[in-house]
């Protein structure tokens, strides 16, 4: 396994042959069966599908026979390009012998091959020949285009490219699909993963031309950073990825190690790279499937073609500040001076987080007021604003339109008032007293003239006061009812997907019928069709935040640094000074009162008293502040020495400025990302505020401005209620000292400074510690 931020051993310069895994001159599949219970039979009939195209050779030591295609014995004197291993695990080691001799360059194991150990010892005997491994432990792989089916299933054709860890998963989301009138370019079922990864499995996907929508489920991100510049490859190709991960329940986080052998990263880790990246983290197959349909609608978003009104997502407002957001759900919108202040788009949703979980809540009014600024200025962390898209709803039921509103509303998006002109086109389509405000009631006129949906769909698309329109009721099911309609509402649907080809906006339908004639028709022309209300919200919202990401490139690793002798106190504070981070001044004694007492007379009265050793000092009865005189000192230690059974202490001068709030500052070393940087609102009350911030370390200075504007208390900092504002400028660069020195230390399991102390004029480190890796 590759560490954070280092190359593949195995992956060339431009990653791994596609042509050779995706459309091989030759296939072998090596266990085949005509057994249709069993592994080997799907895998021979699939590649048999692929024939015309290239040499198939079925093996099975024991003979037989498939569609008239005689099995061999082996694959001595075969010249094969890619061979698939279908066979129990103690036969592995001798088909890959066989298949390496007889030119393979690609292996595809389906089996398990055994223990950690003998997998990576398979990968190296593959990888060490020149060749490439898929697996072990994997469903297979398919190509739609070039007619290679080597897996279990029915795999739909379409646009969308899966990489997976789950065969199952793979197979749902294909379902969904399919109902939905898609289907898959490529698909990978990734396994164990001992070779080819999540990031060059997708790395494939950037330049596939069929290709135009990305999505993964991923357990064990092995290099997390070199999947983070995949993912901003390919948000700058115009191909948006689509991630599915776990771990935001410990069971969760079991079953995947338990089914992959997966060290799981914090899904909050996760959450920070997508954004950071322009990928979209979602929470399920249905949701995935439902923004992949949509964004496979609506193509010109994340690459500037597609028609835009003055405040279309990516855009600019009227105003001309541009709409920014960040690519996992948490975005914002930048719209006043760096002065933090009120907005005129209202509350909007977040998700706070430390590590690991976090309750979605309201983000106070005021939060979200700055101007544009360069990619890593832009408040991050854990707000979850939406792009502000403008969205036009159409219901032939006025319930039915209320919640679709509400729905779109919650969700982040806008659901405007229409100009006066606008509602007065639509008032002469619609009956007397219809709602024509937004959302639009069609009060029946849907039922006397099925052509006023077109119309009415129309006259919003083209009105540029919508980046969006969607259509909610009843359209779809009006031929079940009177199959007389069917031409004349297939007509209309055909309509519909004029209207928003010709604009370049997406239209999406809510519909309560299921499979109709019409809903054929929208779903061939590329109009998204739901079933749920709520389907169409998260997937157009989530449509928006892809198009306006603005993502970066994960930071370099520092060198490197002799490792520390240990994680406390006295040693951490050593090197975050020697980095620039301020601390009071301060004394190490051991347990005599007397040279306690020196020690405060040489800081100076008053002074803290702090135990060494602790990581929670304060439950502990390990601290006491304000010690004014000798005997105040001598009383405390006294007191903490029976307490904690500590050995030595710190006499630190007290600091006390006026306007100071508490943070939390610490880096937490991921498995596959490496270190992690963590902002957040601290002091002893941290965990029950929640409010934190998460982005990759090291920081740059505006990095790290931007994680503390990204917080949901953020006002705090810049002046609330009349309060003067912190030095931004010196809390950012002690959180860049901190990620420093814990990147540059990665013997640090984890980095913690709490509280760091901001204040109008500068800040100050009141406490530090670090877990050392095997302690």
């Amino acid at each position: 396994m590759t560490g954070p931020g280092e190359p593949s051993p195995a992956a060339g310069a431009d990653g791994p042959r596609s042509d050779a895994l995706f459309d091989p001159a030759s296939v072998a599949v090596v266990g085949a069966s005509a057994q249709p219970g069993k592994w080997g039979y799907w895998l021979a009939k699939g590649a048999l599908a692929g024939r015309g195209r290239r040499e198939v050779h079925l093996v099975n030591r024991r003979g037989g026979s498939l569609d008239g295609v005689p099995f061999r014995a082996g694959l001595t004197g075969l010249a094969c390009e890619h061979v698939v291993v279908a066979v129990p695990p103690a036969q592995i080691r001798t088909v890959v012998t066989e298949g390496l001799a007889a030119g393979a360059r690609h292996f595809t194991v389906i089996t398990s091959g055994g223990d950690p150990a003998e997998e990576r010892a398979l990968a190296r005997e593959i990888t060490d020949r020149g060749a490439r491994l898929l697996g072990p432990n994997c469903m297979g792989l398919v190509d739609t285009g070039s007619e290679l089916r080597l897996s279990w299933g029915e795999f739909p054709v379409g646009a969308v490219g899966l990489v997976s860890q789950s065969g199952n998963l793979a197979l749902e989301i294909g379902r969904l699909l399919a109902r939905a009138g898609q289907g898959f370019s490529r698909f990978v079922s990734l396994g164990n993963q001992r070779d080819l990864d999540a990031a060059e499995a997708l790395e494939t996907l950037i330049g596939h031309g069929p290709t135009r929508v990305l999505a993964a489920y991923v357990e064990d991100f092995r290099d997390g950073r070199r999947l983070a510049r995949v993912l901003r490859a390919a948000r700058a190709a115009g191909k948006p990825v689509l991630l599915l991960t776990v771990g935001r329940s410990p069971a969760a986080a079991g079953a995947a190690a338990s089914h992959t052998g997966a060290l799981v990263s914090s899904y909050d880790t996760v959450a920070a790279v997508c954004r950071d990246s322009g990928a979209l983290l979602l929470g399920s197959a249905g949701e995935l499937v439902d923004t992949a349909v949509c964004l496979l609608a609506a193509p010109g978003w994340l690459t500037g073609r597609g028609k835009r009104g003055r405040n279309h997502p990516g855009g600019r407002t009227a105003g001309g500040e541009r709409l920014l957001a960040n690519g996992c759900g948490q975005e914002e919108q930048q719209t006043g001076a760096s002065a933090v202040g009120p907005t005129s788009e209202g509350e909007h949703l977040l998700a706070n987080t430390r590590w690991g979980g976090g309750a979605d809540q309201k983000r106070p009014p005021g939060v979200n007021a700055r101007r544009q600024t360069p990619d890593d200025q832009r408040p991050l962390a854990n707000t979850c604003w939406q792009a502000s898209a403008r969205v036009a709803v159409v219901g032939d039921s006025g319930g039915q339109g209320a919640l679709a509103a509400d729905a779109f509303t919650v969700r982040g998006a806008r659901v405007p008032e229409l100009s006066a002109a606008t509602v007065r086109r639509l008032a002469e389509e619609l009956p007397p007293g219809a709602g024509c405000r937004n959302p639009v009631d069609l009060a029946g006129a849907g039922e006397a003239d099925l052509g006023s949906y077109a119309r009415v769909a129309g006259t919003l698309l083209d009105s540029g006061e919508a980046d969006a329109v969607v259509l909610t009721g009843y359209f779809g099911d009006y031929a079940s009812a009177d199959p007389q309609r069917t031409a004349h509402e297939c007509e209309v649907a055909g309509a519909l997907a004029d209207a928003a080809a010709r604009t370049g906006r997406p239209l999406l339908v809510h519909t309560m019928a299921r499979d109709t004639p019409a809903l054929a028709v929208l779903r061939e022309r590329g109009t998204p069709v739901y079933e749920r209300i709520e389907q169409a919200a998260v997937a157009l919202t989530g449509a928006v935040r892809l198009a306006a990401a603005a993502p970066t490139d994960p930071p370099p690793l520092p060198r490197p640094a002799p490792p520390a002798p240990d994680g406390g106190y006295e040693t951490v504070r050593a090197l975050l000074a020697a980095h620039g981070l301020p601390f009071p001044q301060a004394e190490f004694v051991t347990d005599s009162g007397e040279e306690a007492v020196a020690a405060a007379r040489r800081v100076g009265f008053p002074v803290v008293l702090k135990a060494m050793g602790l990581a929670h000092k304060t439950e502990a009865g390990g601290v006491a502040l304000a010690l004014a005189d000798a005997d105040a000192v001598r009383a405390a230690l006294a007191r903490m020495r029976a307490s904690t059974g500590a050995a030595r202490y710190a006499v630190e001068a007290m600091a006390a400025p006026v306007h100071a709030r508490e943070l939390i500052v610490g880096v937490r070393h991921d498995p596959a990302f490496g270190p992690v940087a963590l902002a957040g609102i601290g002091g002893v009350t941290a965990e029950l505020h929640a409010d934190t911030a998460l982005a990759l370390a090291p920081l740059t200075p505006a990095r790290a401005r931007a994680l503390l504007l990204g917080l949901r208390h953020a006002p705090l900092l810049t002046g609330w209620r009349g309060a003067p504002p912190v030095d931004l400028e010196a809390a950012a660069a002690a959180l860049c000292a901190i990620a420093q020195v814990a990147a540059a230390h990665p013997e640090f399991t984890e980095l913690e400074v709490n509280p760091l102390l901001v204040h109008p004029g500068g800040a100050l480190a009141l406490d530090a510690h670090a877990v050392v890796r095997g302690t």
